[in-house]
């Protein structure tokens, strides 16, 4: 993995060291991927670029987070990702696969192309998390040979761990589970 140091997040990002190691390794995953997938130059920019702003406001306070939204309802941990894309959007981002991958990159869309798919298993595949860890690493090298299998496998795994958890599906999250199995 490069150094920490390296990534290239916009002097608006909010991230704790931990939080910028985590973006390193999702935007490292992408990389691999995206070179034995032997992508065009556009499409492995735009996974790299989603991965690297993916969590650029994770550490945000939820105030500012709040504010750049104008959003008084969504629960706190969902609005790092719509707050960093439109934050890009102001700044002149102008690929909408970007953009939709980082704003739901926690909760799926159904909408999503390769962008959103790949950051999506990324940002669970990565190797640093703590939780299976043989099961995930299994999981990331299928990505490469086995792209739309894997992504539907990690979409029923986070489903059915927010369900084990007792919480309730985000829409966007139903309508992708419903538009895969």
């Amino acid at each position: 993995m490069r150094d920490v140091a390296s990534i290239e997040l916009p002097a608006w990002a909010r991230v704790t060291p931990l939080r910028a190691t985590h973006i390193a390794r999702v935007t490292d995953l992408l990389a691999s991927w995206g070179q034995v997938l032997a992508l065009d130059v556009a499409t492995a920019a735009a996974w790299r670029d989603a991965g690297r702003w993916h969590d650029a406001l994770r550490d945000a306070s939820e105030s500012d987070l709040r504010a750049l939204l104008d959003d008084a309802t969504t629960a706190a941990p969902l609005l790092h990702g719509p707050a960093a894309a439109r934050r890009l959007a102001l700044d002149g981002e102008t690929r909408q696969d970007v953009l939709d991958a980082i704003a739901w990159h926690t909760v799926g869309s159904v909408d999503w192309g390769s962008t959103g798919c790949a950051l999506y298993m990324a940002d669970y595949l990565e190797p640093g998390r703590d939780f299976a860890r043989d099961e995930r690493a299994i999981l990331a090298a299928s990505v490469p040979d086995e792209f739309e299998a894997t992504f539907r496998e990690v979409v029923r795994q986070r489903v059915q761990w927010t369900q084990r958890e007792g919480h309730a599906l985000h829409p966007n999250t139903f309508a992708l589970w419903s538009a895969i199995r």
